[in-house]
């Protein structure tokens, strides 16, 4: 299938699909299998995890699809969803220790003495695929891969790996240059023979069956704090919902500490200062919070989202550290000449809530957030 076919492909197929047609769903993988086992593959350099991970990357993006906008983001996103999960299973690999099912699976296998030229030929297999991989310069082992696997087609390895045609050339290029020629044949016939056929597509979509379509995925959240939290438990910018999470929390308690400020006004004028100022930085929050959303339901943009909250944060600072205090300080003094008993008190309380200490919390917590989310989506 041509560049532009595949293209024409997933464009046409990828509606359906996001309201639950496996069949088109199942043309799509088709289509993007060789690339996606590639990815897994020259990241793990063994071609039976490749294949458990090229499906579970299919698997995942079926239960997210409504929440891809852009159909042309497809094959990039689901490259993404590859890669981290290739990543996965290798940290996963290395930190597992040799006990329970993993255990039990190394001892049954060398204790069954049924098939042992079988397993010959299948560890020796593994051990070529490995080192044939290794041999390869790392920027060009998904490149070469798709390379061969699509009749050498440099362009329909442009498509599907997001690069140029010159930079697929380029990468090519470097490759010859620095592999020996018969490892080049070898490669070549290694990337066709275990390039997955039509058996794979049909797996994952009779797999399929066994999850909910992505219209009933993706149609349960609705309320603001559960579509936070569904953004940032099950999309790759979750990070940055949950710091708009963490935000709209913020948002609600500084509502119901608003009234502790106007106590401090001794007529209207001063309590309608107080509360517009105020009540600015309580709107620019729950614009943040939007914006937020949007940029990672609507845009699928991990750095719009970054951009809309560090922007947003550095107009709430100067909100609260600079506006706020031009209304409040000449109250606060006020407050101390008129009832100095519990005065020192009563600032203190001001500081950690609303001042410059307060401030300096809100920015922590937003940020803890966005740091602790990142880590479980990273």
């Amino acid at each position: 299938m041509n560049t532009d076919a595949v293209d024409l492909l997933i464009r046409r197929e990828l509606p359906a699909a996001a309201l639950g047609d496996r069949d088109a769903y199942g043309r799509i993988i088709q289509a993007s299998q060789n690339a996606v086992t590639a990815v897994a593959l020259a990241i793990t350099r063994d071609v039976p995890a490749s294949e458990d991970i090229a499906q579970e990357a299919f698997l995942s993006a079926w239960q997210h699809l409504r929440r891809l906008q852009n159909p042309a983001s497809f094959l990039p996103w689901l490259r993404q969803i590859t890669r981290n999960l290739a990543h996965d299973h290798l940290r996963a690999r290395r930190q597992r220790p040799l006990d329970g099912e993993a255990a039990e699976l190394v001892i049954a296998r060398a204790a069954d003495p049924s098939t042992p030229m079988q397993r010959l030929i299948d560890d020796e297999r593994e051990t070529v695929a490995a080192d044939l991989i290794s041999d390869l310069p790392e920027e060009s082992r998904e490149v070469l891969l798709l390379f061969y696997r699509e009749g050498r087609s440099s362009r329909q390895v442009a498509a599907l790996l997001g690069l140029s045609d010159a930079a697929v050339r380029k990468r090519l290029s470097r490759a010859r240059q620095s592999v020996r020629e018969d490892l080049l044949r070898r490669f070549a016939d290694f990337a066709r023979e275990t390039a997955p056929g039509a058996t794979f597509a049909l797996a994952v979509t009779t797999a399929i069956g066994g999850f909910s379509k992505p219209a009933a995925a993706a149609g349960a959240m609705t309320a603001g704090s559960s579509l936070v939290a569904g953004i940032a438990a099950k999309s790759a910018l979750g990070s940055m919902a949950a710091a708009g999470g963490g935000l709209f929390v913020g948002v609600l308690v500084a509502w119901l500490c608003r009234g502790l400020l106007a106590r401090y006004a001794d007529d209207e004028v001063e309590r309608r200062a107080i509360l517009r100022t105020y009540n600015g930085s309580i709107l620019t929050s729950v614009l943040i919070v939007i914006g937020v959303i949007a940029a990672a339901w609507l845009f699928d943009s991990r750095l719009l989202a970054l951009v809309v909250l560090a922007a947003g944060m550095a107009v709430i600072n100067y909100q609260m550290l600079v506006s706020l205090p031009r209304v409040m300080d000449p109250l606060l003094a006020r407050d101390a000449t008129r009832h100095p008993q519990g005065a020192a008190r009563r600032q203190m309380f001001y500081r950690l809530t609303f001042g410059v200490s307060g401030t300096l919390i809100s920015n922590i917590a937003v940020l803890g957030m966005l740091a602790i989310a990142y880590l479980r989506v990273a």
